[in-house]
């Protein structure tokens, strides 16, 4: 991991420059696709415990 990072810090050729962009396009995929299944996991989890709850309470 440790020379990923010194790799990437260092970019001295085009090339590396091209793979710090590809790596940064990956990155906020991989953030887009979290984000959007946190929360419809959590707007679902939200339900069932709420419908769990009231079921209880009755």
């Amino acid at each position: 991991m440790t020379n990923l990072l010194r790799r990437l810090w260092s970019g001295s050729d085009n090339d590396e420059g091209q793979d710090i962009a590809e790596y940064a396009v990956l990155l906020a995929v991989i953030l887009v696709l979290v984000v959007g299944t946190v929360r419809l996991i959590g707007s679902n989890a939200n339900n069932v415990f709420s419908s769990t709850a009231s079921a209880i309470n009755q």
